[in-house]
């Protein structure tokens, strides 16, 4: 029989209920005669003074002697007001003694070694226990104890121990080593002896394979949770490439090909992967010929990171981060390299650790929270300095692994009992209790002092991920990640040496080269000039067309020259004009512009010229009975000439661009550095207008025209001498050819092999472009309006042709005068011989008459002959003048017989004389 003491606490309560739901408040508790309750952080003074208590606080009942609570052993002030379990009674029992049953655990904890970390964990598994065992609603009829060894961190050592362990008495139910090594063979060894292994310090990857490791659980994440974590960066930095760098050992190895596999899958792709066992010399040289992927993964001393300057803005490094937070500031005496040289080469490194301590202010299962075990765990260091203190940062894991597994076996009670098994019943052959341990771990779910406690499929640990980077020699938090939802809490107070996350590869910016805008001005400058001057000469020319020293020029076709010129000009301006003026879609219009401006311009420019030559190479170069029929000159034939080299290049052009029309093409030239530092390359580019075979169209184009311009200089040198009215303006047509036709034949191979230089290939087209024309102009159009304005438009052309000139200008006029007189006598010439024939066929019929008359006729008509030769002139002769007329008037003497004959047929001797010139 129990002697219960009812602990007097209603009174209390409901005489106050009303106040503390009001002050949200609870009123204080006052302990049982027979037992007690525990205030944690008030003195004895404070609890006799203090009525109410702060919402969340906790206390605990206690009772004297070997009395034990029975009922709710905590409660806790809720925002009500009121106490949690306030309808179950607690109270002090002094029950009949039974005996405490113990379950051992078997515990390797490493107190030196690689890594000491039995130093604060060994502490906090003992505090652990305590608590457990003092809990009555916990294993209440069980006791854990712990016996344990120190391993070193050595797998060699820890074989010997766990021999020990399971080859000794007591039976261990629990085995829970530390170090990836040791609890690799320890888990593997276990499953034969249907032991839960349950580790508090394994990061390894290799540990979450079920197969080989059946019976494995930790409270210490996977090291490949941070892989998640750091696939998250990747994706919010916008990385697609990283390299890596790892010691060859399993735990780095494993979580490598983790990550591997993560990234794969998220379309991130590893470049580079190198690896080293000791130096990572070589590995770290090998990193130096993929400086366009800046991203990396590394665990190794990084001293060899500032002999090979693998810093600074353009690399950022990954880190594990269970190292100290001064790690790079302990000078090691085997490494040539200085505090600060190291400080300089980490500096912005990121880190990835898992979050240990729960960063909430929460009272979980052990009714503690975070900081207050932080307080209670220096107080049994014996305040030892944490850093200085291997294991402080896994503590909390070592504390939480105690409690989740006294929770586990507390689970497993009830469940065994139903099969008639209790768990001192559990030797190594037991497969059945290992069996329900294994799903009562499995399915654990708490709250700890390291945080939310709960295992996966693989038994690791799931938790928070924290993100740190160093930032002017010391880290700062940067951001958390929930591997479990996928949640990235993220600060923002990310610093970067450049102006910000580095590029995850050597970025290329594309850049397209433009023509200059100052040389494009200037040449449109020339040519609006340009165009202005050929249509002052255009206007001029057709002004004074009906001048007769203007019409010997062909005034037309100097008309065809000028507006050529100015469509040659013209096309300077699209030439200039590239994808800073327009857009990419309407480019194509301004390659048609470029082609079309400047081939009708060439045609109409040089056709007419060339004509011009060609027409009087023709005339004065041919044997003189062809020179004689081609003299006239027929307007028409050449303008005819000049309508066919222009339809040739009409018709050649439309079928250009018919059959393969022009685009535009861009050209990438080699990549280029920038003058700044920054991790990018520029991707030089520029346009052109192109088609598919554009080399077979200008060979065309070009082959026609440099034929039309060589024939050109041959036919002006030949006529260099000649003197001609009907142009009079041959030779000025020559020396434009001369020129056109050797800036043409320089341009155009310069252009093409300038074509990848925006500016020279455009000044060097435009300055052939502006000089042939500027020079045809001056050439042709200022001469006449020189000898215009010089002499007057007003002159007659007899005044004109008696004004003294050049020697050349005289010879022609005298031609010209001679030439006028000789039409004219020619033309009189032609009358009287179209006169004396009708004459003489009258004098026949007359002859004819006078044979059939009688013979007195005929004497009479001789009679009447006799005053004719009376009448002659006094220094006539006949048989001179039969000498001297010409052979049509040989025989028509008898034309002067008698002059009433004369004066019957209209020929007076007045003009017998001009007949004889």
């Amino acid at each position: 029989l129990c002697l219960s003491i009812y602990l007097s606490m209603y009174q209390v309560t409901l005489t106050s209920r009303f106040k503390c739901i009001q002050n949200r408040r609870c009123a204080i508790i006052r302990p049982p005669r027979d037992g007690g309750i525990r205030y944690r952080g008030l003195t004895q003074e404070q609890i006799r003074s203090v009525q109410i208590l702060p919402v969340d606080y906790e206390i605990e009942y206690i009772c004297r002697g070997s009395r034990v609570i029975v009922g709710p052993k905590v409660r806790k002030c809720l925002p009500n007001g009121t106490w949690t379990d306030m309808n179950q009674l607690s109270r002090c029992c002094k029950c009949p003694f039974y005996p405490i049953k113990k379950l051992y655990i078997g515990a390797l904890f490493p107190m030196s070694g690689g890594w000491p970390g039995g130093q604060a964990c060994l502490p906090a598994a003992q505090m652990a226990l305590d608590l457990v065992n003092n809990r009555t609603d916990i294993l209440p009829d069980y006791e854990l104890e712990l016996i344990h060894y120190d391993s070193m961190c050595d797998p060699g050592e820890a074989t010997k121990l766990l021999y020990d362990l399971l080859y000794t008495e007591p039976i261990k139910i629990v085995l829970m080593p530390g170090c990836s090594s040791v609890s690799t063979l320890v888990a593997e060894a276990a499953r034969m002896w249907n032991l839960i292994v349950f580790s508090y310090g394994s990061s390894s990857p290799a540990l979450s394979n079920r197969q080989r490791f059946p019976t494995f659980f930790r409270t210490h994440p996977s090291a490949t949770l941070h892989n998640p974590t750091r696939v998250r960066l990747f994706q919010k930095w916008g990385w697609t490439k990283i390299a890596t760098i790892q010691q060859t050992t399993e735990v780095f190895t494993s979580t490598l090909d983790d990550l591997e596999e993560r990234v794969k899958e998220a379309g991130i792709e590893i470049s580079v992967r190198q690896s080293f066992l000791t130096d990572p010399a070589v590995a770290v040289k090998n990193l130096k010929p993929v400086l366009g992927t800046q991203t990396f993964k590394t665990w190794f001393h990084l001293w060899q990171v500032f002999k090979e300057k693998l810093y600074g803005k353009k690399y950022v490094w990954f880190l594990i981060g269970w190292y100290a937070d001064n790690w790079f500031k302990i000078k090691d005496p085997a490494i040539n390299c200085t505090v600060e040289n190291m400080t300089e080469a980490v500096e912005g490194h990121v880190t990835t650790e898992i979050v240990m301590l729960n960063p909430e202010t929460v009272r979980g299962a052990s009714n503690l929270t975070s900081q207050e075990f932080l307080a209670q765990l220096m107080s049994r260091l014996g305040g030892k300095n944490p850093e200085e203190t291997g294991g402080f940062q896994e503590a909390p894991l070592a504390y939480d692994a105690v409690w989740a597994l006294a929770l586990a076996l507390n689970k497993t009670v009830a469940p065994l009992r139903a099969k008639g098994w209790t768990l001192e019943d559990f030797n190594y052959n037991n497969k059945e209790i290992t069996a329900e341990i294994y799903r009562a771990l499995n399915t654990s779910s708490f709250e700890g002092v390291s945080g939310h406690v709960v295992f996966d499929a693989q038994g690791s640990r799931m938790a928070w991920t924290l993100i740190e980077q160093l930032q002017g020699g010391s880290y700062k938090k940067i951001g958390y990640y929930d591997s479990t939802k996928g949640n990235l809490s993220w600060y923002g107070n990310d610093k970067w040496i450049g102006l910000g996350p580095p590029a995850d590869q050597t970025r290329v910016i594309e850049e397209f080269r433009y023509l200059s805008q100052k040389l494009f001005v200037s040449m449109s400058v020339f040519a609006g000039l340009g165009i202005l001057l050929g249509i002052v000469c255009l206007s001029f020319n057709i002004y004074n067309s009906s001048i007769r020293y203007i019409q010997n020029s062909q005034p037309y076709l100097n008309n065809m020259t000028a507006v050529g010129c100015v469509l040659a000009l013209a096309a300077v301006f699209p030439l200039g004009i590239d994808g800073l003026h327009v857009h990419r879609s309407q480019f194509p219009v301004v390659c048609q512009f470029r082609l079309w401006l400047l081939g009708l311009g060439f045609s109409l420019a040089y056709g007419s010229m060339f004509t011009k030559i060609w027409w009087v190479h023709t005339v004065f170069t041919k044997k003189d009975e062809k020179k004689e029929k081609r003299k006239h000159l027929e307007p028409w034939k050449l303008y005819a000439t000049v309508a066919v080299l222009l339809a040739i290049d009409v018709l050649s052009l439309l079928i250009w661009q018919i059959v393969d029309p022009l685009h535009i093409t861009v050209e990438k030239f080699t990549k280029e550095a920038p003058k700044e530092d920054l991790d990018v390359l520029i991707q030089p580019l520029l346009e052109h207008c192109s088609s598919e075979k554009m080399n077979t169209w200008l060979g065309v184009v070009y082959g026609y025209k440099g034929l039309l311009l060589l024939l050109g200089i041959f036919l002006a040198y030949e006529t260099k001498s000649i003197s001609t009215e009907k142009i009079n303006d041959h030779r000025a047509v020559g020396m434009a050819i001369y020129n056109v036709a050797v800036l043409c034949m320089i341009t155009a191979p310069v252009t093409m092999i300038l074509s990848s230089q925006q500016d020279a290939s455009f000044a060097f087209a435009s300055l052939a472009i502006i000089f042939s024309v500027y020079i045809t102009l001056v050439v042709l159009f200022v001469p006449k309006i020189r000898r215009l304005i010089t002499r007057g438009e007003w002159q007659s052309e007899q005044q004109d042709t008696l004004k003294t000139g050049s020697s050349n200008n005289n010879d022609e006029e005298k031609s010209r005068q001679l030439e006028r007189e000789n039409r004219e006598l020619q033309k009189i010439i032609q009358e009287k011989e179209e006169r004396v024939t009708e004459l003489r066929n009258q004098l026949a019929e007359r002859q004819a008459l006078r044979s059939r008359r009688r013979p007195s006729v005929q004497n009479q008509n001789q009679n009447h002959s006799v005053p004719s030769s009376q009448a002659e002139p006094p220094s006539y002769s006949p048989a001179t003048d039969k000498q001297s007329l010409p052979a049509s008037f040989s025989n028509s003497s008898n034309l002067y017989q008698g002059e009433g004959k004369l004066s019957r047929n209209n020929c007076h001797n007045s003009r017998l004389p001009l007949l004889y010139k």
